[in-house]
């Protein structure tokens, strides 16, 4: 049976980074095993999900009558602020990393994130 394509959705104010693995080498060419990047406390990798954000009462529902027309959706959200594409500094400690699909990647609260690095859009000039 086939349920057509997947797709991942993350949930409240949780974001899937895709790690940064090019950090395997030093900046003078020396190997740093597994262990040791794991041992550290703040790791960056690139936002590739974003939740829809911070759950908040729809003020809309909450006196809404049963025959009211309006949306009967009882939540709002209060979106992040991190955008798909963004590079992010973390704590390490506050993420899973989970695998899907032969890739791994890291679950965070957008708490976790430290910094966030934003490519302007194209054709943007900077001063």
């Amino acid at each position: 049976m086939d349920i057509g394509k997947k797709q991942i959705m993350v949930v409240g104010d949780k974001v899937l980074i895709i790690p940064d693995t090019d950090k395997d080498r030093t900046e003078h060419g020396l190997y740093l095993p597994p262990s040791v990047k794991e041992k550290e406390r703040v790791q960056s990798g690139y936002i590739f999900r974003v939740g829809p954000g911070y759950p908040v009462a729809n003020p809309n529902f909450i006196d809404q009558e049963s025959w009211s027309t309006a949306p009967k959706d009882p939540v709002k959200y209060i979106p992040l602020q991190v955008e798909e594409g963004d590079y992010a500094l973390f704590l390490r400690d506050q993420a899973i990393e989970i695998e899907y699909d032969g890739k791994k990647y890291l679950i965070a609260p957008q708490s976790a994130l430290l910094l966030i690095i934003r490519r302007p859009p194209i054709g943007e000039v900077n001063e």
